[in-house]
């Protein structure tokens, strides 16, 4: 993992963890990295001093050493507190908390039964009518072998506290 200190063209300043420095300009070159401040995702590493332990650094205990800061003309504070999450995530989390909504406005939940449920529409036993409810790995794995038309409904962390 690499730690980077990074600035958007309006001047925000934050951080972020990535895999390696390949996967942060894979990243970038698909502007998926953004600001969590404005969502630009005109972004670029700001200069960050580099930790070096020698080897009397070592032997010497975490707490002794104290971190380089950067030159002061490169720290530009954010104008406000940097949120947990990439404005992206938080924007998809949203729309899947709208489909959430909309489906179970919309349909009927049938608990247990929807793997039968679904079964007896595909095959015209029964009208067909917008349904969601429960059903194992397995069962959607089954209805899917079928050829029976299921989606599961996105879960959010919310929904699993």
């Amino acid at each position: 993992m690499i730690h980077y200190n990074l600035r958007c063209a309006k001047g925000h300043a934050f951080e972020s963890w990535f895999q390696s420095s390949s996967a942060y300009e894979a990243q970038e070159k698909r502007e998926l990295v953004s600001c969590p401040v404005c969502g630009s995702t005109k972004v670029e590493r700001a200069i960050m001093a580099p930790r070096i332990v020698s080897k009397k650094g070592r032997d010497t205990k975490p707490s002794d050493q104290l971190p380089v800061p950067a030159p002061a003309a490169e720290v530009i504070p954010p104008s406000s507190p940097t949120p947990l999450l990439m404005a992206q995530e938080a924007e998809l989390r949203a729309k899947l908390r709208e489909l959430r909504h909309h489906i179970v406005k919309n349909a009927d939940n049938v608990g247990e039964k929807f793997p039968n449920e679904a079964r007896k529409m595909h095959y015209g036993d029964i009208e067909h009518r917008p349904i969601y409810g429960d059903a194992s790995p397995d069962e959607a794995k089954a209805l899917i072998e079928e050829g029976v038309e299921v989606m599961p409904l996105p879960s959010l962390p919310e929904d699993r506290n």
